[in-house]
């Protein structure tokens, strides 16, 4: 059994082959040959009176591999200001985090790997925009609008750079010295010239793709700052308005993004960046939790990648639409589908950590 770190997978993992994966396992969901339970999540009180304990789930099952990705977070919902409400996290202090994926096979139920999740989850999500993108942005799009300079934001412009002629980028960041960096590295790792810019009405003007990449508990645009061609892609439930939404010609939800169930005290939908929660604690420590997602949510009721893919609904079929791909869905299969091909090439290039497999078997019936 291998442990592998997030050193190990920016060595292995190529977006090429990372969006390549995605596609073919979103693509077998078709016949039976992937399948997914969406997220689920689980809320405690913590040691902060302003937070809330976490612990995330989401599973997997492509070409011989059965994936689980587990969390385990300390949940803050900060706001500075009213233009500012953001969901942060952490594991143990600010800064350090808790992700994990384990990978066992689906042909014996042998433990495979441990996983570190950071570098596999960025490019994952990365990935997916960029599956969007193939499909529903004008072919001749060159040009795009990022709201967030983080490392989401990083996968994400890789992704577009696989699968449109990329030139240039305005991208837009709260603080100053943040979009700045980002411009820099960027310009330097891509080749292309990247903006830092002053506001997001900045980075969204004039361009083919908007991309919000950004922690952000509020949309990110307004409506009316969509022009004609435009597409859009998110990555979390709150960036993008209802009355965006509206104005959007062609809208994909990548795939399910979660369970619905009926809701009540202990159960509830759309919980901050959670589908579906469910929530221990007092009435008065439960006061700390957000209210229900604003925003486009967690997939709304437009077709996926498959009907899309498949013929069911149509794509882009003229120059002037606005199209829209709601990069959530299939997280556990985006899991059990990156990280198999992350194993197998550890295994074959001999990287990670030798872990002994009988840790993780017994010879009690369970």
């Amino acid at each position: 059994m291998l442990f592998i770190n997030n050193e190990n997978v920016a060595e292995l993992l190529s977006m090429g082959d990372c969006i390549r994966v995605q596609e073919e396992a979103f693509k077998a969901q078709e016949t039976g040959g992937a399948i997914h339970r969406p997220r689920i999540d689980m809320y405690t009180p913590c040691e902060r009176e302003d937070g809330y304990y976490r612990w995330g789930t989401m599973e997997g099952w492509y070409d011989g591999i059965f994936a689980i990705r587990m969390k385990s977070d300390v949940i803050t919902w900060p706001q500075s200001d009213k233009t500012s409400w953001t969901e942060e996290k952490y594991c143990i202090q600010p800064g350090t985090y808790c992700g994990l994926i384990m990978v066992f096979s689906s042909e014996n139920g042998e433990p495979l790997a441990i996983i570190n999740d950071g570098e596999l989850q960025h490019m994952r999500v990365g990935g997916g925009a960029g599956i969007g993108a193939k499909h529903l942005s004008r072919e001749d799009s060159k040009t795009i609008g990022m709201l967030g300079s983080g490392g989401m934001a990083r996968t994400f412009l890789a992704a577009y750079m696989c699968v449109r002629a990329i030139e240039h980028v305005k991208v837009y960041s709260p603080t100053a010295a943040h979009r700045e960096a980002f411009a820099k590295e960027m310009s330097e790792t891509h080749g292309i010239e990247v903006e830092p810019v002053e506001s997001p009405r900045d980075a969204v003007r004039g361009v083919d793709i908007l991309s919000t990449n950004t922690d952000s508990m509020t949309p990110t645009f307004e409506a009316d700052w969509l022009e004609p061609g435009m597409h859009v892609s998110m990555l979390g439930p709150c960036e993008v308005s209802t009355e965006a939404e509206a104005r959007m010609d062609i809208k994909i939800r990548q795939g399910v993004g979660g369970l619905s169930m009926p809701e009540s005290k202990r159960i509830r939908m759309e919980v901050g960046m959670s589908p579906l929660a469910y929530i221990g604690g007092t009435d008065e420590e439960m006061k700390r939790l957000p209210p229900k997602t604003q925003g486009s949510g967690f997939g709304g009721d437009y077709p996926d990648f498959c009907d899309l893919v498949f013929g069911r609904a149509e794509g882009r079929t003229g120059e002037d639409q606005i199209t829209f791909y709601h990069n959530m869905g299939n997280q556990g299969l985006q899991f059990a589908a990156v990280g198999g091909l992350v194993y197998r090439l550890a295994a074959e290039r001999q990287l990670g950590n030798t872990v002994p497999t009988d840790w993780f078997v017994q010879d009690i019936r369970d």
